[in-house]
């Protein structure tokens, strides 16, 4: 096994334990911003399984690139979004 695949392997690791623990947070909370952190680490963990898996020498340069923009975009229209909700209301004291 190459010292690039056994790196990749800890990156797709990473991505997936991130993943996991947005998820518990999301079940905890309810909320989406979890879950779309959620979905865009599993996306991320999956664009270095694929190179790896079909060998492709520049990741940059293959069209699984467009897979990383994607979690990317999951993750600005979350924030986005999350920033436009209304404020919940405070109960009186």
């Amino acid at each position: 096994m190459s010292a690039m695949a056994m790196a990749n392997g800890a990156v797709i690791m990473g991505n997936v334990i991130a993943a996991l623990f947005f998820l518990k947070f999301w079940r905890r909370t309810d909320d989406r911003l979890f879950l779309a952190f959620a979905a865009a680490f599993l996306l991320m963990g999956l664009v270095p399984l694929l190179t790896t898996l079909m060998q492709v020498p520049r990741e940059e340069q293959s069209p699984f690139y467009l897979i990383r923009l994607a979690a990317f975009v999951i993750i600005i229209c979350a924030i986005v979004g999350k920033s436009r909700a209304a404020p919940k209301q405070q109960p009186p004291e």
